[in-house]
């Protein structure tokens, strides 16, 4: 099934599963202090594009990787990452800083960025090209 991708699926619940806690736990705890309403069309149009490119490949625009090197590299890296990602959310839970802002939206931007390097997503680099900026600054603008 080279059109599903099991591990890309793995890792988008894996990132989705903290903030699902926070969204239960603290129903108020997002206040969104900037209102540039571009920045966040583009921020929800990259971060559903990376969500569904992470998943599902298109043919024609999705390549595969390199070899069964770089598709290990892949999964190494990027359990890493989402390891790194979910000890961040436990040990920064309550903690409203620009530190956790900055960390919570860097590591997902460099997973999509690099899982779409990785397995020559066209669509997947696309979309994360547009979330990491749009996220990037959302996050911070809000923790300041």
């Amino acid at each position: 099934m080279e059109w599903f991708n099991i591990f890309g699926l793995v890792f988008i619940i894996i990132i989705i599963i903290p903030n699902i806690v926070f969204a239960i736990k603290c129903k108020d705890g997002f206040e969104n202090k900037w209102n540039n309403k571009t920045v966040e069309i583009l921020e929800q149009i990259g971060r559903f594009g990376c969500f569904g490119f992470m998943i599902i490949n298109i043919p024609g625009t999705w390549f595969g990787w390199w070899s069964d090197e770089a598709f290990a590299v892949y999964l190494i890296v990027n359990a890493i990452l989402v390891l790194i990602y979910c000890a961040i959310w436990i040990i920064c839970f309550r903690k409203n800083s620009v530190f956790r802002a900055l960390s919570l939206s860097i590591i997902p931007s460099v997973i999509f960025l690099f899982s779409g390097i990785m397995c020559r997503s066209v669509l997947l680099i696309v979309s994360a090209v547009i979330f990491a900026p749009c996220h990037i600054a959302i996050s911070y603008k809000n923790a300041k």
